[in-house]
């Protein structure tokens, strides 16, 4: 009876096992399926439940049989309305010519401050508007200053009593004189300022200041009636008879740059007009960020028909060379690199980084990262970029190795 007992005990507990091992079968996630929020695509789960973001309920999504964690799979739609094109990338040629994208700026070494250099109250100001023209030799303004006005008086006395006392006592009032003089020229007042001061033997309260240089304003950093110390910035002049062109460059061109050759400027608001200049400047430091050099072409600005703020293009010459090239627009760039998609099997596509190189007209040169019979994305690539951010929630470029780029 006991035996019994223990054979129908242990057939219990087996049945038992066996139901609660097809329940867990039952309740188990197949492993082409993961779930997702259709408001934030980036959250992925393995099992059911709620999005960590908006707390709406997942959806379940199946894997695309073939489509690996770092390609994208498009649909035949998707393809068609994204207009998306490949094309086996060849060896060709690169031009002839090296074309970076400027901005026209201020000549910095044509531009002049005028500051203060004494005490005083502004009491009037001759020019009031930024880009007003100012020609070199035309009043400013006019300054009250109590300390300058002590220094006229100065002078004055010194002149007054050398004509009085100077058969009748040992002083030496001509230098006197001088040492008045040259304070007052100190702070700012003109030769013939001080000579109209020793001829009218009278000392005008307001001290009238004139510009040095002729120029456009691009500062006014005060109004009338304002007080300023001494050193404070009133106004800043710019002579626009020659611009820079600050040409951006990557480093990969870098190399191609041959600092004594002629640069062309191009500018596209005047109908392409060219004009020729010479490489002024290469900054010595890279931009960590954007991996971005800057060049900078002096070019002369016949009538100030140019304006700083223009775009423009720098032309350089290079030689001629057999090299991988793609269309510019397959390229995608930003500060972290260059990157373009290829074609890994139908309709899958993978985003790879590449080093770019010259660049001339529409094409431009692949260093390294690509290969001679690679499918390459050359439309619709930013498309391509998007949707897979969407799908990914991530940046297919945060998992390439840039270090040996």
């Amino acid at each position: 009876m006991r035996y019994t007992l223990f054979i129908a005990i242990a057939l219990v507990l087996v049945s038992s096992c066996k139901t609660k091992t097809k329940n867990l079968n039952a309740l188990a996630i197949p492993s082409d399926i993961y779930y997702t929020c259709s408001m934030d695509p980036q959250v992925r789960e393995y099992k059911p439940g709620k999005c960590p973001i908006c707390k709406m309920e997942l959806t379940p999504v199946k894997k695309t049989n073939g489509e690996k964690d770092d390609e994208v799979e498009l649909s035949d739609q998707q393809i068609q309305l994204g207009n998306i094109h490949s094309d086996t990338i060849h060896n060709g040629t690169i031009g002839d010519k090296l074309v970076l994208t400027a901005t026209l700026n201020f000549d910095q070494m044509k531009a002049s401050s005028v500051s203060a250099r004494i005490e005083g109250r502004i009491e009037k100001l001759y020019f009031k508007e930024l880009g007003d023209y100012v020609k070199k030799g035309a009043p400013l303004f006019d300054i009250y200053s109590e300390e300058l006005n002590n220094a006229k008086q100065e002078y004055l006395l010194a002149l007054d009593r050398k004509k009085s006392f100077e058969t009748e006592t040992v002083i030496d009032f001509s230098r006197l004189i001088q040492s008045a003089k040259n304070k007052l020229l100190l702070w700012g007042m003109t030769e013939s300022q001080v000579q109209e001061l020793a001829r009218n033997k009278n000392a005008p309260t307001r001290t009238t200041y004139y510009s040095a240089a002729s120029g456009y304003i691009t500062n006014l950093d005060v109004k009338e009636g304002d007080y300023v110390m001494v050193g404070n910035v009133i106004i800043k002049l710019v002579d626009l008879s020659s611009l820079w062109a600050e040409a951006q460059v990557y480093t990969s061109q870098m190399a191609e740059i041959d600092r004594n050759s002629i640069a062309t400027v191009q500018l596209p608001d005047f109908d392409g007009k060219e004009i020729k200049g010479r490489i002024e400047f290469v900054n010595p430091e890279i931009n960590p960020d954007t991996r971005i050099n800057l060049i900078r072409v002096t070019i002369p600005n016949f009538n100030n028909l140019l304006k700083p703020g223009m775009s423009a293009y720098v032309l350089l010459k290079s030689q001629l060379r057999k090299t991988l090239t793609l269309p510019a627009n397959a390229v995608i760039r930003d500060g972290k690199g260059a990157t373009v998609w290829i074609q890994t099997a139908n309709k899958t596509f993978k985003s790879i980084m590449v080093q770019t190189g010259l660049e001339s007209d529409d094409r431009i040169e692949i260093v390294s990262g690509l290969h001679a019979g690679d499918v390459v994305v050359i439309s619709g690539a930013y498309l391509l970029q998007s949707e897979y951010i969407f799908k990914k929630g991530v940046n297919p470029m945060a998992g390439h190795d840039m270090s040996n780029m």
